[in-house]
C-alpha cells in the first residue's frame, strides 16, 4: 500500500486555460516519494517502458498498482465529469530524455486521459525551465504557453485529451522520472499502445546488451 493525497486531488480547482487540467503539487507525499525514488530501475535511454516490464522495487510497484487502482479512476473520472468505469489502462515510466523529446504535441486519440505523475527531486535544472511541460495554447510556439509544471516532488497533472490539448517541454537531457497513466478508449487500442512499447523497451534492452 501507499498513501497519496487524494484530498488534494479532490480540492484543487479545475482550470481551463489553455485546456481543461488540473495539477497537484504533492500528490506523492514526501516520505513515500524518497522510498519509490529507491525503488526505480537505472533508465539510462529515453522512451517509455511498461512498468509491468519492468522490475521495481516494492515501494515503486505499490505505486504502479495504486496508480491503476478504483479510487484515482473514480476520483478523476469525478472531477472532470467523465465515465472512466470500463476505460482500459495503460501505464509506462519514462526515466530519461534528451534532445528528442519535448516537441509539441497532442496524445494520440486512443487516450482519453493523461495522467503524469513526476518523480524527480528539485534542481537548478528545473528552475531553468528545463524539461518543465508547458500546456500550449497552440502547436506553433513553445513559448505560448499558460502552465508550466516543473516535473519535481511528486506533482500530479490530468488533462482529458482533445484537439486543443498541445504540450512539450523545453529540451532537457538526462534522468526525468515520470509515470504516465493513461485511461484508453478501447481495449484493442490499448493493447495496440502497450505491444509498440513493449517492442520498443525489448529493442533498447538488446542494444544495451550489445
Amino acid at each position: 500500500m501507499i498513501e497519496l493525497d487524494y484530498a488534494a486531488l479532490r480540492a484543487t480547482p479545475l482550470a481551463t486555460d489553455p485546456f481543461p487540467h488540473m495539477v497537484v503539487a504533492n500528490f506523492v507525499p514526501l516520505e513515500a516519494l524518497h522510498a519509490v525514488i529507491a525503488d526505480l530501475p537505472a533508465l539510462g535511454k529515453r522512451g517509455s517502458f511498461p512498468a509491468d516490464a519492468l522490475t521495481l522495487g516494492p515501494n515503486a510497484r505499490a505505486l504502479m498498482d495504486e496508480m491503476e487502482g478504483p479510487q484515482l479512476r473514480q476520483a478523476i473520472g469525478e472531477r472532470f465529469g467523465l465515465d472512466l468505469d470500463d476505460a482500459p489502462t495503460m501505464v509506462t515510466l519514462r526515466g530519461w530524455t534528451n534532445d528528442r523529446d519535448g516537441y509539441i504535441h497532442r496524445d494520440s486519440t486512443a487516450k482519453r486521459v493523461t495522467v503524469l505523475l513526476y518523480l524527480n527531486p528539485a534542481t537548478d535544472a528545473w528552475a531553468q525551465h528545463e524539461g518543465c511541460l508547458r500546456l500550449l495554447r497552440g502547436p506553433d510556439d513553445l513559448a505560448d504557453y499558460a502552465v508550466e509544471v516543473p516535473p519535481v516532488n511528486g506533482t500530479l497533472l490530468v488533462f482529458p485529451n482533445g484537439p486543443a490539448a498541445w504540450h512539450g517541454h523545453k529540451r532537457f537531457t538526462g534522468q526525468r522520472f515520470s509515470v504516465q497513466l493513461n485511461y484508453m478508449t478501447t481495449d484493442a487500442k490499448a493493447r495496440s499502445e502497450l505491444r509498440r512499447h513493449r517492442i520498443s523497451a525489448f529493442v533498447k534492452r538488446l542494444t544495451r546488451a550489445a
